[in-house]
């Protein structure tokens, strides 16, 4: 694999990797990748319907799946016009993938909407979007999704079209029998995805053509996933972790994508075996859910091969457990909504050290650099600083927000991740913590992942989160979440303190201490913590112990 051997032998003397331009980007929208695949695979399974048992399910080639998709093209330009926003918002239904590459073609832009929303964050993202038009789905878990358009659409003035996704065959089925679709860019909008609410507000993030369809191919790439290979999805589809990675990532290397209705890790491995699935984006709390499954012995499981995971760290015990007992290898991949998708991975053959304390090296075409947060400046190797990400994939911007894209995007197109990180010599990148946790105590800055590592090594606590707490004397005080493994056996906070004081400096060990059964998570695995300090500053969450 000489591609691999070249980034094998290249090392840097600063904390600045160059774009790998060693091979060609693709130059293709959506609808082109989707084109490719059928002409060259026109009868291989291009998506499957996950469904549970012997529940009949639906399936597309590859040649179906491009019809179809010019076909709703063709349906959606006869009520709206290329550049307007259309909302898609439902569980894990096959229309989402068929819709996506329908809008491509269309040039319409697709708003994906969290399925758990209820009206008030749907009126947020309708509205925040513009939307023109709204695919929805009768109910989710017990909640009527029709009742909840109905109520806010009055607010909502350019919204012209609302359809049921229990009529979508209607839908298509209108579509003039001859039609012909506009000329697509690359680099035109496709999609508006709202970033998952780890810190508070959502904005709107504008993907383009080019940006997904090659992160999507060079992710999988990367992680294992073989030209028709099965990749079963149980990720939800509003995310970047389904629509981009599986939905756009399966066609560029002309796979099968099996998307799991609703996520358990049984009814997951009932659809590998059924379907011969071979790859998974999976987060660490799935592949735990697989792991500890009493009932894993019960499905085969062989055609499993590779996973690639993100949203937290990977731990050393859990990728050698997965290998040891599914024979599974395990890619940690890190990037954001903003970069489209993932900038950054381990490679598969990697060391089990490089795989679980770094989250590897950039992706081809990306530039990445650790920065002083102030100033923008490349920071020697090996020092803390922020992750920032340059290159084809960065986002268009956040919609209608030309503040924020500001402050995220610099004007020469480096993206501020607001992730704090280090690079070594061969370019791989350690996460050290988020910009917007850090807390400052006294006048030191304190970076909470130090801590959490730390605490982690307590056999007792399954999580932890340490935020600021507001302090008359410092400004902030350091505040400890725990999530024991179990609340009838919790640790001890001045055992936890004395534990933190023998490695941390006084002003990094928490002095509050907060004991819960369960943290606030997004459905895509990451940890909300504006939602625990929104909590403590409310007195709703009130320390169990000072010390």
């Amino acid at each position: 694999m000489p591609h691999l051997e070249d980034y094998r032998r290249r090392r840097v003397t600063e904390s600045y990797w160059p774009a790998d331009t060693s091979r060609p980007l693709l130059d293709w929208t959506l609808g082109e990748a989707l084109r490719h695949a059928a002409v060259a695979v026109p009868d291989r399974l291009a998506l499957v319907e996950g469904l549970k048992g012997d529940e009949p399910s639906r399936r597309w080639t590859y040649a179906e799946h491009y019809e179809q998709s010019r076909r709703i093209a063709a349906a959606l330009l006869t009520r709206f016009k290329p550049g307007e926003r259309v909302a898609f918002w439902a569980h894990n239904v096959p229309e989402w993938q068929l819709m996506l590459y329908g809008c491509a073609m269309a040039g319409v832009v697709l708003v994906t909407v969290n399925p758990a929303y209820k009206a008030r964050e749907l009126e947020y993202v309708l509205g925040k979007s513009r939307a023109s038009g709204l695919f929805v789905m009768d109910a989710y878990r017990g909640y009527d999704c029709l009742k909840a358009v109905e109520d806010v659409r009055t607010r909502l003035p350019e919204l012209r079209e609302v359809c049921r996704i229990a009529d979508f065959s209607n839908f298509v089925a209108a579509a003039p029998s001859e039609y012909d679709l506009p000329e697509i860019g690359q680099l035109d909008p496709c999609v508006i995805m709202f970033t998952s609410g780890t810190t508070g507000a959502q904005k709107g993030v504008i993907f383009h053509h080019r940006g997904i369809v090659n992160m999507a191919l060079f992710t999988q790439e990367r992680g294992g996933l073989k030209e028709g290979g099965v990749f079963v999805n149980p990720m939800p589809m509003f995310h970047i972790g389904a629509l981009g990675h599986a939905a756009v990532g399966a066609v560029t290397l002309r796979a099968t994508h099996v998307l799991q209705a609703e996520w358990s890790p049984e009814f997951y491995m009932s659809l590998v075996e059924r379907e011969g699935g071979t790859y998974s984006l999976l987060v660490p709390t799935m592949i735990e859910a697989v792991l500890a499954s009493p009932r894993r012995a019960d499905y085969d499981l062989s055609t499993l091969k590779n996973l690639v995971s993100g949203a937290a760290v990977v731990e050393a015990h859990l990728i050698r457990r997965t290998f040891e007992e599914v024979g599974c290898e395990i890619v940690n991949i890190f990037g954001q909504t903003e970069m489209q998708g993932v900038a950054i991975t381990v490679h598969l053959d990697d060391s089990i050290e490089d795989k679980s304390e770094t989250i590897g090296q950039a992706l081809p075409h990306a530039e990445v650099k650790i920065a002083d947060p102030a100033t923008g400046d490349v920071l020697p190797l090996d020092t803390q600083g922020e992750i920032c990400v340059r290159g084809y994939q960065t986002m268009i911007g956040y919609f209608d927000m030309p503040e924020e894209t500001a402050k995220a995007l610099s004007p020469d197109g480096w993206l501020r991740s607001g992730d704090l990180g280090s690079m070594d010599s061969r370019g791989f990148v350690k996460i050290t913590g988020r910009i917007k946790d850090m807390i400052i105590r006294g006048g030191e800055n304190v970076y909470p992942r130090e801590i959490e590592n730390l605490l982690l090594e307590n056999p007792k606590i399954a999580n932890v989160a340490v935020v600021g707490v507001p302090d008359q004397r410092w400004g902030e005080q350091v505040g400890a979440v725990i999530m024991p493994k179990s609340m009838d056996d919790c640790p001890d906070a001045l055992e936890l303190h004395n534990f933190c004081r023998e490695s941390l400096a006084h002003y990094k060990t928490p002095r509050l201490w907060y004991f819960v059964d369960d943290m606030p998570w997004t459905e895509t695995g990451k940890l909300q913590k504006f939602k625990l300090v929104n909590a403590i500053k409310s007195g709703e969450m009130k320390p169990s112990a000072q010390t």
